[in-house]
């Protein structure tokens, strides 16, 4: 049965208020969704105020509205505003989280196997560099988090455990909250990537318990590419090394020495975006305003209808494993590169992204996947474009069939 979240009327006007939506069918949210056509606007108007009056001065007439996306930001997470960094990406924002860390030789991160090439990158270097070691908690034989094995897996060596809510190419979760308890009862640092959850699911940074969280504002917050945040619970504030300072980052400066800020902006560097920053505070807005709890509900009920629909075709896999599951939906075709898909359903005006083996490394590797077809769902899409992605589907196997032949 159809929920009761957000109306047919309610969509349709969310729908209006998005062009791209008049144009294809964008099931790749999980890659940069549709922006709504007044976060385009917000930063067009900025622009051209910049072009018209001075960068500086432009700056300076629209501080209060800055500085309110802190205040947007924090209420979305559930942080306080001085615990809020604003960078580019969750890229910037985890590796300045991770790198930030007094790592030592013999330390021991704790990751899953669903977790994202770059912060596998970061494991990597520091393995290189400190001398850390990491350990993969893999998921048990359905698809789930063993928080039992993590369990067993912590030792007085463990510094910090690390892992991703939402993978990149598989549409299964990983149970942060229960995460965060165990990560609290052993006093173990702890940094969740959540660059697919916000705008996706509810996150309360209070009720996860964890010490940093990594965002990207171009996925399911609909905010313009190039933008991001940090969060860094202020007990820990001192515990995280700045990896570049400016005059922005610091109180004051003297010849001798230099006080940092006693907030997370010291994470940050002046020089930004503006326009891109007030176009990630009007995203934020947006979904502020729709509900979060609304837009997952949203989420879950068009997810779990496209896999059943993906599971009723023939020749069509479905690869989401786990009790938990999000927006993402993978999948291959019996027979067909998932990157020839992928341009297939692209000349049907319909929007996938192709997920990589190394995106999702571990997880991939484990599983024998090469590459599936991620398809992520938002709230604005509908029924019958998840129908019209089936039908061209079912389309392309016939194709494929005849030719076999």
């Amino acid at each position: 049965m159809k929920p009761n979240i957000l109306s047919d009327k309610e969509i349709q006007q969310l729908r209006a208020e998005t062009k791209g939506t008049a144009h294809r069918i964008h099931f790749n949210n999980a890659g940069a969704s549709l922006p709504p056509d007044v976060v385009v606007q917000t930063v067009i108007d900025y622009l051209t105020e910049e072009a018209t009056y001075g960068g500086y001065e432009t700056e300076a007439k629209y501080h209060k509205q800055l500085e309110n996306v802190y205040t947007l930001i924090a209420r979305l997470i559930n942080a306080d505003v001085d615990e809020i960094a604003i960078v580019e990406n969750a890229s910037t924002a985890w590796h300045i989280a991770f790198n930030g860390i007094d790592f030592k030789k013999g330390d021991v991160i704790i990751t899953s196997e669903m977790e994202y090439v770059t912060n596998l990158l970061g494991f990597l270097n520091a393995q290189k560099t400190h001398g850390v070691e990491f350990k993969v908690i893999p998921n048990d034989e359905h698809g789930n988090f063993s928080l039992s094995a993590l369990e067993e897996a912590i030792t007085p060596q463990t510094k910090l455990i690390a892992v991703t809510e939402i993978a990149s190419t598989t549409g299964g979760m990983i149970p942060i909250i229960e995460i965060g308890k165990i990560a609290r009862k052993h006093n173990i640092l702890y940094l969740v990537d959540a660059c697919q959850s916000a705008g996706h699911v509810p996150i309360d940074v209070k009720q996860i318990g964890c010490d940093m969280l990594s965002v990207t504002g171009r996925k399911y917050l609909r905010a313009p590419r190039g933008t991001g945040f940090l969060y860094v619970r202020k007990e820990i504030l001192n515990r995280i090394k700045p990896l570049y300072l400016d005059n922005h980052a610091t109180n004051w400066v003297s010849q001798d020495d230099y006080e940092l800020r006693n907030d997370a902006r010291r994470f940050e560097l002046y020089e930004k975006n503006r326009a891109l920053i007030l176009g990630l505070g009007k995203a934020i807005e947006y979904a502020l305003n729709i509900g979060v709890d609304r837009i997952w509900d949203r989420i879950k009920y068009l997810s779990a209808l496209m896999r059943s629909q993906l599971a009723g075709i023939e020749g069509v896999i479905v690869h989401d494993f786990g009790d938990l599951q999000c927006g993402i939906v993978t999948f291959s075709v019996a027979g067909l590169d998932s990157r020839e898909v992928k341009i297939k359903l692209a000349e049907n005006n319909i929007n996938v992204s192709l997920g990589k083996a190394v995106s999702t490394l571990v997880f991939m590797e484990k599983n024998h996947l090469e590459s599936v077809v991620r398809a992520s769902v938002h709230y604005y899409n509908t029924e019958e474009e998840i129908q019209s992605l089936c039908n061209s589907l079912e389309a392309i196997i016939r194709s494929v069939i005849a030719k076999a032949v």
